[in-house]
């Protein structure tokens, strides 16, 4: 790969304010790709940046429509935005904690992949790339809920992968152990963080998968790990 392999092509990249969402931004930008950053608080830096709730519809549709508007195109959607909440046991899980995951995890790609396929359908091509997470193949205790929304991401790329074959559409997804964020040191102090894997890791498995080099991979659920 050089570092020009995304010039004159439009990326868009949920949750681009987090930890994950600013290395994947990184890569991309040292790759030469125009970048359309978007997260439900302001992301700062030269980029063009979107400001919503990506769990709305039609906010969602507001924010690709208007994307496609000032940039004439969006060739890769990353699907960064999500999250983890430890949560009750399975007999005890709240709907606060059960909508909660599925809002951050699957609604917000959902509502993207639904503003952004028929541009690509459009254009004759195009790359979507979701988080899912090793969790998501299965379950833990007390992480009902977060385990069955990582799930469903996979589940679903799958499922639209195979729609969409023939298309020039590209979907697939990533799945991250333990990511390496100051968050996660602050919760958990006394784990082994050599174990975990790097956002900059994570950002260049997302890149790989929105390249031209990855044009023969459809539904995909790859597993990105520390090497420890």
């Amino acid at each position: 790969m050089t570092t020009s392999d995304f010039a004159g092509r439009v990326v868009v990249i949920t949750g681009a304010a987090g930890a994950l969402g600013r290395a994947v931004a990184n890569e991309f930008a040292g790759r030469g790709a125009t970048l359309a950053l978007v997260d439900i608080i302001e992301t700062t830096g030269p980029q063009l940046s979107w400001v919503g709730d990506l769990t709305d519809a039609a906010v969602a549709q507001k924010i690709v429509s208007d994307i496609t508007r000032k940039l004439g195109r969006d060739d890769a959607l990353a699907n960064v935005a999500g999250g983890f909440t430890m949560g009750e046991t399975v007999s005890a899980t709240t709907d606060k904690t059960w909508n909660f995951m599925f809002d951050l995890n699957v609604k917000t790609m959902l509502n993207m992949v639904r503003a952004t396929v028929p541009t690509m359908l459009a254009a004759r091509g195009g790359k979507i790339v979701n988080i899912g997470a090793r969790a998501g193949l299965k379950g833990a205790g007390r992480m009902g809920a977060y385990c069955a929304s990582k799930a469903v991401v996979i589940r679903l790329t799958e499922s639209l992968a195979d729609e969409l074959k023939g298309s020039g559409i590209n979907v697939n997804c990533i799945l991250p152990s333990i990511i390496d964020t100051a968050r996660n040191r602050q919760d958990m102090p006394d784990a082994d963080h050599a174990l975990w894997v790097a956002p900059a890791d994570l950002a260049r498995a997302i890149a790989f998968l929105a390249s031209d080099a990855a044009h023969a991979i459809h539904g995909v659920a790859l597993p990105v790990e520390a090497l420890s």
